[in-house]
C-alpha cells in the first residue's frame, strides 16, 4: 500500500493550540475524566456541533464486575442511531500509518489503541515513564514531517518527532512482532444529525438502556469485597492503587456523574432532576471514597470502608426507583417529545 505523506485531516477547522474542551471535560466536574473512550468520543462529537450529551444513557446499565466496574463505553450501534455515525473494526495488515492515510483520504477518524508512554498529554502521569493502552482518535498526520493531530481523553493535542515513531512501532524490524493494534474507524454521514431529531432518539434508547441495568445494587455488591480488595491493593507497589482507583472509583464515579448529565440535557425542565441528584451523589460519594481508600492503604487500616460507599448504594436503589416510576410515567415521555416537535 505505501505510505501517503504530506498533512492530511479529517476535521480541518480545528487545531490543538486553539481548541477548547466541550462542557463535560470541565476542570469544576466532580470527575473531569472518565475514560479514555468515552472521553474520546465525547470530543469528537463536539467538534462537529454535535450534543455528546445524547449517547450516555448506557450509563444506567454499569454493574460491577467483581474486581472492577464496568468500563463503560457507548455502544456502537447508538453512535448511528443518534448520529448516523457508522464504526467498524479496521483490519491491520500493513503500517498502521498507511491504514490510517488510506481512511483519512475517505473522510474517515481511526480510532486506534496505542502506547500512552508517547503521548506528551500524558505528561506526569504516564508520558516517558509508564507503557499504558489508551486509544486516540487520528485527525491529522503528517508521515514526512512525522506529525500527528489526535484525540485523546478530554482534549486534542499534537505530537511529533520521537514520539510519532514511537507511538507508530518504526523502530520494529522484521524479525520482531508486528504492531498490530486493534483498531476502528468511523463513517461520517454527508449530512449531520440535527438536533430535535438526536434528542428524540436518544429518549427513544434510554428506557432500553435502563431495562439492562443490573438486577442487584452494585454499588453494595463492590462494599461486600471493598475492604479486603483494599487489603490487597496495600499489599502491592502504590503505583498499582492507581490502577485499581481508576478501575473501580473513577469509573464508577465518573460513569454515574455523565448518567447525570444525560438525564439533565435530556430532561432540562427538570422531569428527571431527583435521579440526576442521586447519580451526582453517586459520583461525589465515589471521590471521597476514593481518598478514604489511599488513608487505608497508607495506614493499613481498612474496616473504615465497609461504610464508606453506604450513601452511594442508597444513591443508587432510590436513583433507580425513581426512574423505574418515571421512565413509564406517560408526562416525561411527552415533555421530551414536545421538545423534540417545537
Amino acid at each position: 500500500m505505501g505510505l501517503t505523506g504530506g498533512m492530511q485531516a479529517v476535521f480541518p477547522h480545528i487545531d490543538p493550540q486553539t481548541y477548547r474542551p466541550h462542557a463535560l471535560h470541565a476542570q469544576d466536574r466532580i470527575w473531569p475524566e472518565t475514560n479514555c473512550y468515552v472521553d474520546l468520543w465525547i470530543e469528537v462529537l463536539a467538534a462537529q456541533n454535535l450534543p455528546p450529551e445524547a449517547m450516555l444513557g448506557f450509563t444506567l446499565s454499569q454493574d460491577f464486575e467483581g474486581d472492577q466496574f464496568t468500563f463503560f463505553k457507548v455502544p456502537l450501534e447508538d453512535l448511528e442511531t443518534l448520529y448516523g455515525i457508522r464504526v467498524g473494526e479496521l483490519a491491520i495488515f500493513d503500517t498502521v500509518e498507511s491504514h490510517v492515510a488510506a481512511q483519512m483520504t475517505r473522510g474517515r477518524l481511526t480510532l486506534v489503541e496505542m502506547d500512552s508512554y508517547f503521548m506528551p498529554d500524558t505528561h506526569g502521569v504516564g508520558y516517558r515513564s509508564e507503557h499504558g493502552k489508551t486509544t486516540v482518535a487520528i485527525n491529522r498526520m503528517d508521515t514526512q514531517k512525522r506529525s500527528l493531530d489526535y484525540f485523546h481523553n478530554g482534549g486534542f493535542f499534537r505530537l511529533d518527532g520521537d514520539d510519532f515513531d514511537g507511538l507508530f512501532q518504526r523502530h520494529l524490524t522484521d524479525e520482531d512482532m508486528p504492531f498490530l493494534p486493534y483498531t476502528e474507524f468511523a463513517k461520517f454521514p454527508d449530512q449531520p444529525a440535527d438536533a430535535t431529531s438526536i434528542r428524540a432518539k436518544s429518549a427513544h434508547l434510554l428506557p432500553g438502556h435502563f431495562a439492562r441495568r443490573p438486577a442487584a445494587n452494585p454499588i453494595r455488591a463492590f462494599m461486600d469485597v471493598f475492604p479486603r480488595q483494599a487489603e490487597a491493593v496495600a499489599e502491592r507497589p502504590f503505583a498499582f492503587f492507581h490502577k485499581y482507583a481508576f478501575n473501580t472509583m473513577r469509573q464508577l464515579g465518573a460513569n454515574f456523574e455523565l448518567a447525570a448529565s444525560h438525564l439533565t440535557w435530556l430532561h432540562p425542565d427538570g422531569g428527571l432532576a431527583a435521579a440526576a441528584k442521586d447519580a451526582i451523589r453517586i459520583a461525589e460519594v465515589a471521590k471521597a471514597a476514593q481518598f478514604q481508600l489511599a488513608r487505608a492503604v497508607t495506614r493499613k487500616k481498612f474496616a473504615p470502608l465497609g461504610d464508606a460507599l453506604l450513601p452511594a448504594a442508597d444513591a443508587w436503589d432510590s436513583m433507580m426507583d425513581i426512574l423505574t416510576s418515571e421512565l413509564g410515567h406517560p408526562k416525561v415521555h411527552a415533555a421530551a417529545e414536545s421538545r423534540v416537535d417545537a
